[in-house]
């Protein structure tokens, strides 16, 4: 643990169907053998009836084969060059339900449904519905749960709502269920982080929601972490995760920073005080993790975000001081979390988006502090990690 308290840091193959093939042109029909007219006996004809002789008409050669060798032909050319153009467009929403056997959509909803908090991804709502109930809306008698997202009549009143707004709400719309599921978790999400922020628990965020969600928020709260009762639950459900990554919109971009860094510098210069790693604290003397890198500034020195991202904590703690939270969202595969710390002034609020070098704040000495600087974290996964890497090119 650092010189303060843990806090938090806000993370079947299906196809479109098989397409209907193209029409191909039926073989041309096979027409009995003619005789030669050549072998045929010649006929006497009077020379004013061979006058009077009516026009032959084209034959069943010219009428029917002909034109289906044309046919084919052209079909094959046209083909080669490209053929008609593809009526199953490119369409995200199909393509992100490629990977996983559920209605393409679903995925609006899922993505709407997990845009409420940032510690939702619609592959985690995908995979707990998938848990819950396999994406069939049959209601289990025993239980009472209705619906893809198994709720129960009480908790329906809840957290249902006519989210599609077809007049009538009900677990068994899809949609709406979807919604209320999403609404529940980032009920959950909030407890959680507040409770990660007070240091009462410690882990990964997306599975102290799920394991809120199995065992409900006191049991996590006793436990300090995922409790055992809500293990088998997310074990499913992290199982279940690969099949619907395709959902997940991932964040590529906003970093801003110096070649080789994927987070801008939050304060400039970078000057290294207190390294992270383990340290006698300053004003305590206990010898602990020190979960952050101190920086060197001035008092009301200007301290910026570090990425794209979204304010999830800002507020004044007791040994953090005033402290900002910035989730950026997953970067190389893991959700990654940004804290300030120590500050003289807030400048942003919860639920603020942000970009890569926006201000936040003003430098302090507020908290568990010896003088002005600021106390920056990043938060892998749940997990603190030292920051150099990630702001300086090659960790100097």
């Amino acid at each position: 643990m650092n010189d303060e308290w843990l806090t938090v840091a806000q993370t079947a193959d299906g196809t479109d169907g098989p397409r209907p093939a193209r029409n191909q042109p039926e073989p041309p029909e096979q027409l009995p053998d003619q005789p030669d007219r050549a072998q045929q006996p010649d006929q006497p004809q009077q020379p004013d009836q061979a006058r009077r002789r009516k026009r032959r008409g084209p034959g069943p050669f010219t009428l029917l084969v002909l034109p289906a060798l044309v046919t084919v032909t052209g079909v094959a050319a046209f083909l080669a060059l490209g053929g008609l153009p593809d009526p199953w467009t490119d369409d995200s929403d199909a393509n992100a339900s490629a990977g996983a056997d559920i209605d393409p959509s679903y995925v609006p909803w899922l993505r709407k449904a997990a845009s409420a908090c940032t510690v939702l991804e619609p592959s985690v709502l995908a995979a707990q519905i998938d848990q819950l109930s396999g994406w069939s809306d049959d209601s289990d008698e025993l239980s009472g749960q209705k619906g893809i997202a198994a709720f129960t009549d009480s908790e329906w009143r809840t957290w249902g709502k006519d989210d599609d707004g077809n007049g009538h709400a009900s677990p068994r719309d899809p949609a709406d269920a979807i919604m209320a599921l999403g609404r529940r978790d980032c009920s959950l999400a909030k407890k959680v982080t507040e409770l990660r922020t007070e240091g009462r628990v410690n882990g990964d965020l997306v599975e102290l929601t799920l394991a809120a969600y199995a065992a409900g928020p006191a049991a996590v709260t006793e436990a300090g972490r995922v409790p055992a009762e809500a293990e088998t639950y997310l074990d499913e459900v992290q199982a279940l995760l690969p099949r619907y990554e395709a959902l997940d919109r991932e964040d590529s971009g906003g970093a801003g920073g110096p070649a080789g860094a994927l987070l801008t510098a939050p304060v400039s210069p970078l000057t290294i005080t207190s390294p992270f790693g383990s340290r006698e604290h300053p004003l305590t003397g206990v010898t602990k993790l020190h979960t952050g890198v101190d920086f060197a500034a001035p008092q009301g020195a200007q301290v910026v975000a570090a990425r794209r991202g979204r304010v999830v904590f800002a507020a004044l703690t007791s040994a953090y001081g005033n402290r900002i939270v910035i989730d950026h969202g997953t970067i190389q595969g893991k959700r990654v979390e940004t804290t300030y710390s120590h500050l003289s002034s807030l400048g942003v609020a919860v639920g603020r988006s942000v970009e890569a070098g926006a201000p936040i704040g003003r430098v302090g000495s507020t908290g568990l502090s010896t003088g002005p600087h600021l106390h920056f974290e990043v938060i892998l996964d749940g997990y603190y990690t030292d920051p150099r890497p990630w702001v300086v090119p090659n960790g100097v």
